[in-house]
Order: C-alpha cells, then sequence, then structure tokens
C-alpha cells in the first residue's frame, strides 16, 4: 500500500515585521539615552585637571550635574538658575531623596566665589553627597 501524506506543513516564513520594530524601538530609546546622558557634558566648560581626575567615569543613576560656566552662572540640564532657583530645586530633591549626589563642574578659571556659593547653596540644600568634576592632566613635555 501506497500511503501518500495528504498534506504536509510547508515552514512558516519568518515574520520580519515584529522583529525590525524591536530593532527600531531599540535604536530609539539608546539614541534618547545617549543623548541625556552627554546633556551636561557638552557645555563649553574645562574643568581642572587632576592626577586622579577621570574624563569619562560611568555616572551614577540620579546624579544632578551642576554647571559654573566662567561668567559665574549655573545651569543644571540645561537651564540658566539663579542661586534662589537652585535652592528651591535642591531642598524639593531633597525631600524625596535625602542622599541624593551632585556633581559640580566648575570651569578652571571660575572665581572661587561662585562655586563656594553653588556649595553653601547646596549645604542649606541639606545635600552632603559633593564631587567635583576633573579630568586627566594632558601629556607633559619632557625636561629639557
Amino acid at each position: 500500500m501506497n500511503f501518500r501524506k495528504q498534506h504536509s506543513i510547508e515552514p512558516s516564513p519568518m515574520q520580519l515585521a515584529p522583529l525590525v520594530d524591536i530593532l527600531f524601538l531599540l535604536v530609539i530609546f539608546f539614541a534618547v539615552t545617549s543623548h541625556y546622558a552627554k546633556n551636561e557634558q557638552v557645555m563649553d566648560i574645562s574643568v581642572p585637571a587632576a592626577d586622579e581626575g577621570k574624563d569619562n567615569e560611568s555616572r551614577n543613576v540620579g546624579e544632578i550635574i551642576i554647571n559654573i560656566n566662567t561668567q559665574g552662572e549655573i545651569f543644571v540640564n540645561g537651564a540658566q538658575l539663579t542661586e534662589e532657583e537652585l535652592l528651591v530645586k535642591l531642598q524639593n530633591i531633597v525631600t524625596i531623596y535625602k542622599d541624593q549626589a551632585v556633581i559640580l563642574r566648575g570651569d578652571e578659571v571660575v572665581d572661587y566665589k561662585y562655586v563656594i556659593a553653588v556649595l553653601n547653596t547646596c549645604q542649606k540644600a541639606g545635600i552632603w553627597n559633593i564631587a567635583f568634576a576633573t579630568r586627566k592632566p594632558d601629556a607633559v613635555a619632557p625636561n629639557k
């Protein structure tokens, strides 16, 4: 007896539409994430050099970066703030996150009084976890 298959199951082709959708969403996610991660680093601020400085240190989630430019202007998340506005913003954050971390990025030629003013504002807000952004020193020329 010759038994034949009445019907054969054909392999279904791979569905590309869901794969393309997922890849597209991943591209958007990484593009948006990298944009916000670099938002605070693109300002025209040259931080001071230190032997133990780190150029691209990995950041912790939730760190606030406070930038101080050469004119003493304060920037947080790309927005310019006064000391009073910074104090209100930091106080609001500290009420939710008690151990809020702050990174202070001051230009290397900024007057010391502006840095102290921001440190004083952080102290008033109750922030104790403050770090200073630095970079590695440039290559030193050999002695003559």
